[in-house]
């Protein structure tokens, strides 16, 4: 089993930063995937970031990319999710992700284990 905890999340005016942690522990292995989801108010969930643990490979969504930066601590088995200039619809429970697999998938159902997730408000 994997266990994945988030932390955080919070209140933030528009234009200000966040970061987000995610601490894997558990079953984890060399090879996987870290990923960032998230979910608004009467919205899908969505895929925000993902980083490759063997090599560092990454991606971002369209809606992130030049704002978000997804990180690692390979020491403390936690990834991070540095957002900037945020906006009021980056609005969302964000939940990380892990998927024990050497691709890096940005559908949430190729995700095996997830974090419960944290709160991030925007205001205007």
């Amino acid at each position: 089993q994997v266990q994945l905890v988030e932390s955080g999340g919070g209140l933030v005016q528009a234009g200000g930063s966040l970061r987000l942690a995610c601490a894997a522990s558990g079953r984890t292995s060399s090879t996987y995937t870290m990923g960032w989801f998230r979910q608004a108010p009467g919205k899908e969930r969505e895929f925000v970031a993902a980083i490759r643990w063997s090599d560092d490979i990454i991606r971002y969504s369209d809606s992130v990319e030049g704002r978000f930066t997804v990180s690692r601590d390979s020491a403390k088995n936690t990834v991070y999710l540095q957002m900037n200039s945020l906006k009021p619809e980056d609005t969302a429970v964000y939940s990380c992700a892990l998927d024990r697999s050497f691709t890096i998938s940005t559908t949430a159902d190729a995700y095996e284990y997830w974090g419960q997730g944290t709160q991030v408000t925007v205001s205007s």
